[in-house]
């Protein structure tokens, strides 16, 4: 038997598998790499200042620094002594710089508090939406979700209460 006429014809093949197949356009003289075990790369570690000892993950965005800025950096300092916490007991991850997801966070951090400066619950990909400064249990660590750190840099009114909400919350998450 000939198996050339066991072929199923191009359109055929594609008509089967339209949800499934991908085109891929390569000329016969190209040299473009196959995509191979070697160069298909998996997400790079997420990158993150202090030594994490406590498992405390700290998520914010900062255009203007790699990490966090100086002026945020020194509040986030007083909070955490506020909680008995310093920069070798915590991650801070700026996502300014960085894509990063809940997954990839708890895989790789480890996180037993995550507190959450601006960032969304859809934006690291959480099924759901939490208020700010309700704190939240999930998947065995303490999500806190905040208003942005510069918002509680100004010297004013507003500033003041969103300091005296996330201290309450933060109260709660560390049994202070």
């Amino acid at each position: 038997m000939n198996s050339e006429n066991n072929l199923l014809p191009p359109f055929v093949i594609a008509s089967l598998y339209k949800d499934d197949l991908v085109l891929v356009d390569i000329k016969k003289n190209s040299s473009a790499a196959q995509p191979t075990l070697e160069n298909i790369q998996s997400p790079k570690p997420i990158s993150y200042l202090g030594n994490n000892q406590k498992k405390v993950t700290i998520l914010l965005e900062d255009n203007t620094a790699v990490h966090v800025a100086d002026e945020s950096l020194q509040f986030l300092t007083a909070i955490l002594a506020a909680c008995k916490l310093n920069m070798g007991d915590v991650a801070i991850v700026n996502t300014a710089n960085q894509a990063v997801n809940y997954a990839q966070i708890k895989k790789e951090l480890q996180p037993t508090a995550l507190l959450l400066f601006n960032i969304t619950a859809s934006s690291i990909a959480l099924p759901f939406e939490v208020p700010q400064y309700q704190v939240q249990q999930y998947d065995n660590c303490t999500l806190l979700f905040s208003a942005p750190l510069q918002a509680m840099l100004v010297k004013d009114e507003t500033a003041k209460t969103e300091k005296g909400k996330l201290w309450n919350a933060l109260k709660k998450t560390f049994n202070i």
